[in-house]
């Protein structure tokens, strides 16, 4: 065990914590990261953490209310175990040195979110995610976790079906790496990036870690139940917390009137807001009776972007909002064990599918799962049996893949083709759904397929040559779009996040 070497792909609040407990129980760590350690998706996860800590809640009521969530479409033992795990999660996160928001008598304080029976989420203002990332990052520092930055994953080093290593795109030179390991965890983040402007997301969150994966012989689970969020600012779909509506904001029509129960599942949120725009209303998220002194105090990031975004000032006025791509519940197929198909191949957070989420993921619950599985992905790596790490392999095929797409000949331009994707993925695989919508996607997705040949990367400075990121990235897109739209085709009754006309 105090032999392992391990290797970890993603730098997000996964990867951090798999690192330090794999680090901790005396494993040798390398963290490889497309851009740097804290910029990551955890940071959108503002509202909070769940755990049932106090008098009022109880961790069988914190079960439930997932499993009612998740539509059926969960694990229950695997709900369980996050469940029972959390209290200890927290304790953990208080220890290492998040810095909790307190209550009157001092203890980690706690907000409701949509479709909890109690209030649950443990927060730290409105920057949950952004300051348990942040600490994350200290705390690998701290107990001297190897990061490699700007390394974009390519392809997994597979032999006789076991995992033992990964091959990588140095950004900063446009040539290959390879790392070898005992064992690997995937970390790498989910997929809504692929909705573009439509999207909560970074542009570059595109499933490259998914798509690697899959195309070397792991399995997908639910990739069909993309999960979008109710409030994103109208104009430029940056997150507008749940905790806004957690601490009492109304949702409003245009007529200035609330329409639904802003705390139910964010499924029914969002689809009651799309109602509404598809009807020519504009819908409001409105914070302005909680007062100045609360909003400062609870929620200063959403009044700072929304003056920054909006030019608007909540205190006065409701923020203009819309539903948008936010987490995607689907993923990579693993086992309790977090195991994939791929021996020594292991994952965590949001790239994974570790059945907890189902068909609509409980509000608090993201950050949460990504402590209790990247904890269970790292002590299972560690256990993966000392073997001979590889050689280096021979990288002939992947910079003969690398260097075919410089193509300073290239007549279709894959920016236009990706905004395409994007606003194709958004009216047709988005909140409401239809057999004929999907047919249609699929369509344009292989007809997009076909035209890659056509496109290309004219940029030929190999030095930090962000078309060709930016170009792998679309190709990764263009495959998980495939599979999300044939898996909605699967499935033809309506479930959560899948909505059926």
């Amino acid at each position: 065990m105090q032999n392992s070497k391990i290797i970890i792909v993603g730098a997000g609040g996964a990867g951090l914590v798999a690192a330090i407990k794999a680090k901790e129980l005396g494993a040798s760590v390398t963290v490889l990261c497309k851009q740097r350690p804290t910029n990551s998706q955890t940071c959108m996860a503002q509202g909070g953490i769940n755990a049932a800590i106090n008098s009022a809640d109880s961790v069988e009521l914190h079960i439930q209310d997932t499993l009612k969530s998740a539509l059926g479409k969960a694990d229950s033992k695997m709900v369980e175990l996050m469940c029972r795990a959390a209290p200890e999660a927290i304790e953990w996160l208080d220890k290492i040195g998040v810095p909790f928001s307190r209550d009157s008598s001092n203890t980690i304080a706690q907000r409701m979110l949509g479709g909890a029976s109690a209030a649950r989420a443990c927060y730290a203002q409105d920057y949950t995610g952004l300051k348990i990332l942040h600490t994350l990052y200290d705390q690998c520092l701290r107990v001297g976790v190897e990061f490699v930055c700007e390394q974009m994953l390519i392809d997994l080093i597979v032999e006789d079906g076991i995992c033992r290593g990964v091959v990588t795109l140095d950004i900063r030179t446009s040539s290959l790496q390879q790392f070898h390991s005992n064992a690997t965890i995937l970390a790498t983040g989910g997929y809504c990036g692929l909705y573009g402007e439509y999207s909560t997301n970074a542009s570059n969150t595109t499933g490259d870690g998914i798509a690697v994966a899959l195309r070397s012989g792991a399995m997908s689970d639910g990739l069909e139940f993309v999960q979008f969020h109710p409030t994103a600012l109208k104009n430029s779909s940056v997150l507008i917390s749940e905790s806004a509506r957690g601490e009492g904001g109304y949702l409003l029509d245009s007529n200035m009137k609330r329409f639904t129960d802003e705390l139910d599942a964010r499924d029914k949120v969002a689809r009651a807001i799309y109602d509404k725009m598809i009807d020519g209303e504009d819908v409001y998220l409105d914070i302005t009776h909680l007062g100045e002194d609360f909003i400062d105090k609870h929620l200063p990031q959403e009044r700072k972007l929304s003056k920054l975004y909006e030019n608007i000032d909540p205190v006065d006025k409701p923020m203009p909002i819309r539903p948008v791509a936010h987490y995607s519940m689907g993923g990579i197929q693993c086992d309790n064990q977090t195991q994939t198909a791929i021996t020594a191949l292991f994952v965590a957070g949001e790239c994974a599918n570790h059945k907890v989420h189902g068909a609509n993921r409980l509000g608090g619950n993201s950050l949460l799962e990504l402590v209790v599985f990247a904890t269970i992905a790292a002590e299972n790596a560690l256990k993966a049996p000392i073997s001979q790490i590889t050689s280096d392999i021979d990288l002939t095929n992947n910079k003969e893949f690398i260097d075919s797409l410089f193509n300073e000949n290239a007549t279709i331009n894959f920016y236009h083709e990706r905004r395409l994707l994007n606003s194709t993925m958004y009216s047709h695989v988005g909140i409401k759904r239809s057999k004929t919508k999907l047919t249609e996607a699929l369509k344009i997705v292989e007809q997009m397929s076909q035209r890659v040949e056509q496109m290309g990367v004219l940029d030929t400075n190999k030095t930090y040559n962000t078309e060709l990121v930016e170009f792998l990235e679309f190709l990764n897109s263009l495959y998980l779009s495939r599979q999300i739209i044939q898996a909605a085709l699967k499935r033809e009754s309506s479930c959560g996040a899948h909505y059926m006309e």
